[in-house]
């Protein structure tokens, strides 16, 4: 392709730190369409939500790659080309991808992090020296034979999830030829013989027995869905989760809510209880700030200002916009900003930095009914608060028997940055600022 003239090749980038993969929801130009930097050029879908990619170039658009509809297309892989000349675009009908680099850099805002620094090459050995084996790390634990398949850790629990023998797999796609788990699950081998015990007639499906009877549907899994499921399982097996639960007297927080709402119902202002919610974990958060951090490996990092991830169903998976500096705002302040994030996060518009990062999470199902359930801590997060609807019960007041509105919650910590005693210290500070709601006014 020598003779094609100068042209601006433009490659899936990475929306989002976690974003392996892409797919093309639509295309806002078509072939021929004059283009300027910063218009809408398609629509992708991400592992977090549907964004709009902008146009990196000014010029023509010469040829779409990558129809609408094209999915799980990996970062890097070329979508399109721009051409500075109008006439130049018919040059490129027959146009065939080569697999060469795009030319044309995505935008700061979706860059890929940084690649982690290659370790230092190792120091030359004698001409008949046999290669260095793998690292430890990276073999299997058993093998019958003495041989150990080179396989990182990933690959070894998808294979063993398929019950696929990972010597079946000749040539990994990793580096030195390391098997990966996107090998194993592009592997298109036999498959794994049934169980002992379970008849030959009964065929594996998702790991359980299909029998001719049952009546199913198999549902492509999305890329939000895929990261949910890697991210959750990764929190739950590496994390050490412990939980408390305390409950909360709602009935100040009620009679606050309404006079608070009937007084400034003209100013369009409708406080919600999750308002409140948030509201007292920032300020909590602030009194014990040990829950108000990340596990960061090598150490932990302990922030000053409460950045709240309030969970939110989407239809197609679960995303945690950000409310920042919670603890300087006011409730309805919180109460517009959830309000207007939460409609944008339903629409897939909400932008990375407006989903990724936060201090410590809210998930809130009382709305469902649900009283109580415990929630996986979204790292590198320390804690998460899940909150239960509000229920009426008997309890003691002054001595006599009294109805009251109770809300329970129950707070996730990872043990690994906060302690039992800790976490309970917090639960108390929040428990204060819920029973006693004017004091989150001062």
């Amino acid at each position: 392709m020598a003779d094609l003239p100068s042209h601006i090749r433009v490659a899936l980038p990475a929306l989002s730190p976690t974003m392996e993969m892409g797919t093309i929801v639509n295309w806002e130009k078509k072939v021929g369409d004059q283009v300027s930097e910063g218009d809408l050029l398609c629509e992708i879908e991400t592992d977090k939500a549907t964004m709009g990619f902008e146009t990196p170039e000014e010029g023509y658009l010469a040829k779409v790659l990558l129809e609408a509809g094209s999915k799980d297309i990996p970062v890097g892989k070329l979508l399109c080309i721009i051409v500075e000349n109008a006439e130049d675009v018919a040059k490129f009908a027959d146009f065939v991808d080569d697999g060469s680099a795009a030319e044309a850099p995505a935008p700061a805002a979706a860059s890929p992090p940084p690649a982690a620094a290659s370790p230092p090459p190792p120091a030359a050995a004698p001409a008949k020296a046999a290669p260095a084996p793998p690292p430890a790390s990276l073999l299997s634990s058993n093998s019958s034979s003495g041989d150990r398949p080179f396989a990182s850790p990933a690959a070894k629990r998808a294979a063993a999830e398929r019950g696929l023998d990972l010597f079946q797999i000749k040539s990994g796609s990793g580096m030195d030829g390391m098997i990966t788990s996107r090998d194993v699950e592009n592997f298109k081998g036999a498959a794994a013989a049934p169980p002992a015990g379970l008849p030959a007639a009964m065929p594996l499906g998702g790991g359980f027995p299909v029998g001719d009877h049952m009546v199913y549907t198999d549902a492509d899994t999305t890329n939000i869905r895929k990261v949910i499921a890697k991210r959750l399982q990764q929190s739950k097996h590496e994390i050490p989760h412990y939980y408390l639960t305390v409950e909360c007297n709602m009935d100040d927080i009620m009679n606050l809510r309404s006079e608070i709402n009937k007084t400034y119902e003209k100013e369009g202002i409708k406080l919600s209880v999750n308002d409140f919610i948030i509201k007292a974990t920032a300020l909590a958060s602030k009194r014990v700030p040990q829950c108000n951090s990340a596990w960061m490996d090598s150490f932990i990092r302990e922030y000053h200002t409460c950045d709240v991830s309030v969970a939110v169903d989407t239809g197609s998976g679960l995303i945690t916009p950000i409310i920042t500096n919670v603890e300087s705002r006011g409730l309805a302040e919180i109460s517009e900003t959830v309000r207007e994030l939460a409609g944008r996060a339903k629409e897939g518009k909400l932008q990375p930095h407006e989903f990724q990062g936060g201090s410590i999470t809210v998930s809130n199902l009382g709305m469902f009914g649900i009283n109580q359930f415990t929630a996986i801590i979204n790292p590198p997060q320390a804690c998460i608060l899940a909150v239960g609807g509000t229920e009426k019960k008997v309890v003691v007041k002054n001595g006599e028997p009294a109805v009251s509105n109770m809300m329970r919650v129950t707070m996730s910590c990872d043990h690994r940055v906060v302690d039992g005693a800790v976490g309970a210290q917090w639960l108390q500070h929040f428990k204060k600022f819920m029973e006693n709601p004017k004091a989150m006014l001062l």
